[in-house]
């Protein structure tokens, strides 16, 4: 009896030993479970949180222990704002009248403006006739935006993330001098993570990235990528100078339509970060602009490479209102080009290119090719490409031995 109470006493004070060194790992009201299953290939699933006696601790902080202290920070961060004339809170209540035709973020996508032909590009070419021919019968058989696509390259600027526990993989002093490189080496966009805990950057490196881009490009898009629960983030965005924001389809649940009809009418515009088949479907039903899948699952912690390739059919085709985009554990330029070819019209990719003389590589091998219209993403041409005037590149092919290698 004597060594039972022992142990108990024993197990009592390790218990409050570790919520004492991990608070904000603890949650001693609740914890979320995750239920999910596979069919054809596909991942669904949905959360549930039981309340619980006793807090559970974690040695790495996870997407729920992320939601909770942004929720808390985000408290603060509204009691800093209160204000009515404070220029966050004026930015959140501000609606921009009429309809926007800047969309810089989605020109930065779409690559129009390196498009003389398009009529997105403010400084487009008159038609000749032989292209207004050709359009009118393209429009005559259905097919008027099944031309040849540009892909778009987005460098996502972070040192760590959630994604890859304990890891540093890259150092820089300011995300503003990486935003300068990457855009001047031809990167269409970049992400600037402002959640120091989770991805190690700040608010002050969105704005000094937004100067960094400003000075080097007319064009390049600057997003900001935090764990997005509370409309004032929108705020110190659109104040920051941002383009855009990525809102997490797995984080904002139901909330997703409110914070993209908020975004909208503060003229700004998103990302919705998709995983699962349902997130796609949930975010093409609250007419979302910018869809981006990842292959990351933020709510189990895994990697599920194939996902985005699987998910591809969802969207509309070549020239429609929806930029896709794939993003999650890229790492290589064979991945790039696979879903490129399957329809996507663009890629993100963080980790293989922070800190790696590998970033130009990256970048030229989206940049200096066409892609064929997504309509034909599936008639198995995943492995022809192109060069900027639509010609067959006759190589290099990898691993097939060929007179042009």
């Amino acid at each position: 009896l004597l060594a039972s109470f022992t142990a108990f006493f024993a197990i009592a004070a390790t218990i409050e030993a570790i919520s004492e060194r991990a608070p904000a790992f603890c949650h001693p009201k609740r914890v979320s479970i995750r239920h999910k299953w596979q069919n054809g290939g596909f991942e669904y699933g949905f959360i549930s949180r039981i309340p619980t006696a006793l807090p559970y601790s974690a040695p790495q902080e996870d997407l729920y222990a992320a939601i909770h202290r942004k929720e808390y920070e985000m408290k603060k961060v509204n009691t800093q704002h209160s204000k009515p004339s404070d220029p966050v809170r004026m930015a959140v209540g501000y609606a921009i009248e009429g309809v926007r035709k800047d969309l810089k973020l989605a020109k930065a996508l779409r690559r129009v403006y390196e498009d003389p032909g398009s009529a997105a590009n403010p400084n487009a070419r008159p038609r000749s006739a032989e292209e207004t021919e050709r359009e009118a019968k393209l429009l005559e058989h259905g097919m008027k935006d099944a031309t040849m696509r540009r892909g778009s390259f987005i460098v996502d600027i972070k040192r760590k993330s959630l994604s890859s526990p304990g890891e540093t993989f890259a150092k820089f002093d300011d995300a503003g001098l990486v935003a300068d490189a990457m855009v001047s080496l031809g990167a269409d966009a970049v992400f600037v993570n402002v959640d120091y805990h989770a991805y190690g950057g700040d608010m002050s490196e969105l704005r000094s990235a937004v100067r960094a881009v400003r000075d080097v490009s007319d064009t390049a898009a600057v997003v900001m990528k935090d764990i997005v629960v509370d409309e004032i983030q929108l705020g110190l965005a659109k104040e920051a100078g941002a383009d855009g924001v990525v809102l997490i389809a797995s984080v904002l649940g139901p909330a997703l339509e409110n914070f993209l009809d908020q975004a909208t009418c503060m003229g700004l515009e998103t990302i919705v970060e998709c995983h699962t088949r349902n997130e796609v479907q949930a975010a093409l039903d609250a007419l979302a602009q910018n869809i981006m899948v990842s292959n990351y699952d933020r709510i189990s912690g895994e990697y599920h490479m194939d996902q985005a390739y699987k998910l591809a059919g969802m969207f509309p085709g070549s020239g429609g209102p929806i930029i896709t985009l794939a993003c999650g554990g890229i790492e290589t330029t064979d991945q790039m080009k696979k879903l490129l070819a399957v329809g996507y019209d663009g890629v993100v990719v963080g980790k293989a290119v922070m800190g790696s003389t590998r970033a130009p590589e990256f970048i030229k091998c989206v940049r200096d090719r066409t892609l064929l219209p997504a309509e034909l993403s599936q008639w198995g041409l995943e492995d022809v490409e192109f060069d900027m005037d639509g010609n067959i590149m006759p190589g290099p092919k990898k691993d097939v031995p060929n007179p042009d290698d």
